[in-house]
């Protein structure tokens, strides 16, 4: 039985699952968004949201274990400079899972993974320009 087990296996080793989830991680960072499966991303999305919290701290020690997680160096050096600093301000929920459809092969549902970026102040609440005098 499965009680109380969080991790899905995906039908893989252990050491390959770990590699996938590593992949989609190091995927994210460098790409913003990615196309996966929904219960992939799920997963996904757990194990990035846990880096950007590591993140934040701004260390060596955690610039290390992000390294350790990752292993691509690309993938370290966006977290750290870009990603974090986007996501300031936010404490949790980095990321957004907007679902597509069904996979047209095996019917699998898709969904997209992407970051959760503060947007700016909407046009309307800027102040207008003064109008023109008409005469």
């Amino acid at each position: 039985m499965r009680h109380k087990r969080l991790a899905k296996k995906f039908g893989r080793s252990p050491e390959h699952r770990e590699q996938l989830m590593r992949m989609l991680c190091a995927a994210l960072i460098i790409n913003d968004r990615i196309v996966t499966t929904l219960k992939k991303a799920k997963q996904a999305r757990k194990d990035a949201e846990k880096l950007v919290t590591l993140a934040r701290k701004g260390t060596l020690a955690a610039r290390r274990l992000a390294a350790a997680r990752l292993r691509s160096p690309e993938a370290v050096k966006k977290l750290f400079d870009t990603v974090v600093k986007q996501q300031e301000g936010r404490n949790g929920g980095y990321t957004r899972i907007t679902k597509t459809g069904a996979r047209r092969g095996d019917a699998t549902e898709m969904c997209v993974l992407e970051w959760v970026v503060a947007e700016t102040a909407p046009a309307a609440e800027q102040p207008a320009a003064p109008a023109e005098a008409a005469n």
